[in-house]
């Protein structure tokens, strides 16, 4: 089952979401799930919200998310990122 997670806070910002993605894959922004240091990722967005910067994950598998959190979290922590982000299961997922 899909496992979809949030990631907003206020230590989740447009730079703490760049630096995480400059030092987890080397570029400035993702561009394929190839990009991804584990398999599993369906879709990625990111962005300025009313409510401040999000970041939405949906993972293939709630093992794949966690796969994923793993290799995330030394570079969360070095942005200086503490919010926990919300996960839950997905109900439906419709992609093109």
């Amino acid at each position: 089952m899909a496992v979809v997670l949030v990631h907003q806070g206020p230590d989740v910002t447009r730079a703490s979401y760049e630096q995480v993605v400059s030092s987890m894959m080397g570029k400035e922004r993702p561009e394929s799930p190839s990009d991804w240091p584990v398999e599993g990722l369906l879709v990625h967005a990111a962005g300025e919200g009313p409510n401040g910067f999000r970041v939405v994950d949906v993972w293939e598998s709630e093992e794949a998310a966690q796969r994923f959190g793993e290799k995330l979290a030394p570079h969360l922590q070095e942005a200086g990122i503490t919010a926990e982000p919300e996960v839950y299961s997905a109900l439906a997922l419709v992609s093109a």
